[in-house]
């Protein structure tokens, strides 16, 4: 039950993508599933624009993972706000912090400039409570120098470690920067998390738009249920705005929830990125998570984490 409440969580952090109101047209040709086109995307396909192409930069892209590991190697200043809550929605515990990543010489090192903390939020011995605190910390602190980190994507999200914990990664890289394909070794769960697979897809209805996000011309990629079938899928759901003038992701919203006799979970996240210095990193990150796995307690947690370069 520890191995399946640590891959829960792993999976589910982070974690870790004003629609035309012009009339809309079904395209047939993707997937064998119909994805509903704005006017203004209906006149760029019938100008030459590649659908189709599109469709597979969606389902193989890698400039958000890229974003990431950059975000790995260079310096930056984050805001940390973590808030854990009971079940009657009070907070019960809290960690805010500003810390300081040096990235020099191909390491990087984390200092705390400023941290308050509330409740029981640590153990006595400066342990985190929370799982997800925990992975949060994974995520963005470190324990001493870390070193020999590169941003090559090539093979990288597919990269498998031994013992429990470097699947569970495996899990989380999956979701969070390729979502729509299987995610193996989580019970119960199937293959419902692949939206893009024949038998989910047909569970979807698709939309491809034209939007404008903070002044920046987009591509908007979403996928939500079919009335009468959110029971059935994991993505609630699942967009992506992609700037027009290379296809890099500059924001993702996912919302995703499933229930079983073992565990459940209800979780949102938002992935806001910017580029600087001609590299696309993460800016701000937000997350809201209920999850509860059998025997153990249910943890409800809040997180907003604004990175600065």
């Amino acid at each position: 039950m520890q191995k399946l409440k640590v891959k829960i969580v792993f999976l589910f952090l982070f974690s870790f993508l004003a629609p035309a109101t012009q009339a809309q047209q079904a395209d047939t040709s993707v997937f064998k599933f119909p994805i509903q086109m704005d006017a203004v995307v209906i006149k760029a396909a019938r100008g030459g624009w590649n659908v189709n192409a599109f469709i597979r930069r969606v389902k193989t892209d890698t400039t958000f993972y890229k974003a990431f590991r950059t975000m790995r190697l260079v310096s930056y200043t984050a805001t940390n706000d973590i808030r854990v809550y009971d079940k009657k929605g009070k907070v019960s515990a809290s960690l805010y912090s500003r810390t300081k990543q040096h990235a020099a010489g191909g390491c990087r090192t984390t200092q705390t400039l400023e941290e308050k903390t509330t409740g029981d939020f640590y153990k006595r011995n400066k342990e985190y409570r929370y799982y997800t605190a925990e992975l949060y910390a994974y995520l963005f602190f470190t324990k001493g120098k870390i070193c020999g980190e590169n941003d090559k994507v090539a093979g990288a999200l597919n990269e498998r470690g031994k013992g429990q914990i470097e699947k569970s990664k495996y899990q989380l890289k999956q979701l969070i920067f390729n979502p729509g394909s299987r995610i193996a070794g989580v019970p119960l769960m199937g293959d419902k998390a692949a939206i893009f697979e024949p038998q989910v897809a047909k569970l979807y209805d698709f939309k491809l738009l034209s939007e404008e996000y903070s002044g920046v011309e987009c591509y908007v990629f979403k996928a939500i249920p079919k009335p009468g079938k959110e029971d059935d899928v994991v993505y609630d759901e699942l967009t992506t705005w992609f700037r027009k003038s290379d296809y890099a992701i500059i924001a993702r919203d996912y919302s995703l929830s499933y229930k079983t006799m073992v565990y459940d979970f209800n979780v949102r996240m938002k992935v806001r990125t910017t580029e600087v210095g001609g590299k696309l990193l993460p800016s701000t990150i937000d997350y809201d998570g209920n999850w509860h796995v059998f025997s153990q307690d249910r943890e409800r947690v809040k997180f907003h984490t604004v990175l600065s370069y």
